[in-house]
């Protein structure tokens, strides 16, 4: 290995080694250990432990070829405390400013979102609903006036032929309406007798389509 590789492998990993220090604060940061559980924390701790130590392999063997010396752990080392000691406040402090700039992004957007796509979309549809509704309740309103008007005309037809028929009923001999009304009688207490099978049934259906 020739000094120049030397030197730039040293640089090299001076760098990754503030690089691991800002990755770590960036890691405690969003990882927040007091709010997880222990073996979060743990799976968490491993899988960053690994890709840290697969980044740092690669810069190394870009830089010579992976091989690994005394001086590359420590420095390592430097760049970590180089960071600590220079870096670490500055790092710290723009890492709030681009969150609370992230965080106020995505807030402006969730708020724009929803004043411009989902309120009036919502307004939209709620007017609709409510304007099929009024539709529906004068419709409703409507055949209900025209069902008593025609009800009325019916009545108003079949007046003078309510009037006839009960004239002639007056003229008509006593054995013949006898006989008219026991038919009545008969017919209704057979119509009585349908419509208490159907009830009967209908309750049996009922009872077997909730069980």
């Amino acid at each position: 290995m020739t000094l120049t590789t030397q030197f730039i492998t040293m640089l090299a990993m001076i760098g990754m080694g503030s690089v691991f220090g800002a990755a770590l604060d960036t890691y405690n940061k969003f990882l927040k250990r007091s709010r997880r559980k222990s073996w979060i924390v743990f799976i968490n701790d491993i899988l960053f432990w690994i890709v840290q130590g697969l980044v740092i392999f690669y810069i190394l063997f870009n830089v010579n070829k992976g091989e690994l010396r005394f001086y590359i752990f420590v420095a390592l080392l430097c760049g970590f405390a180089a960071y600590q000691s220079l870096f670490k406040g500055l790092y710290l402090h723009l890492l709030e400013i681009v969150i609370s700039i992230i965080i106020s992004t995505y807030r402006f957007f969730v708020k724009m979102f929803q004043f411009v796509i989902y309120k009036p979309i919502r307004g939209i549809i709620l007017a609709v609903i409510s304007l099929l509704l009024m539709i529906n309740k004068g419709l409703f309103a409507l055949l209900k006036l025209l069902n008593r008007i025609i009800i009325f005309i019916c009545k108003l037809v079949l007046l003078p032929f309510k009037w006839i028929l009960l004239l002639l009923w007056r003229f008509l001999p006593k054995r013949f309406k006898n006989s008219v009304e026991r038919f009545y009688h008969k017919l209704a207490g057979i119509c009585r007798h349908i419509k208490n099978y159907l009830i009967k049934w209908i309750s049996i259906l009922r009872k077997k389509y909730k069980k």
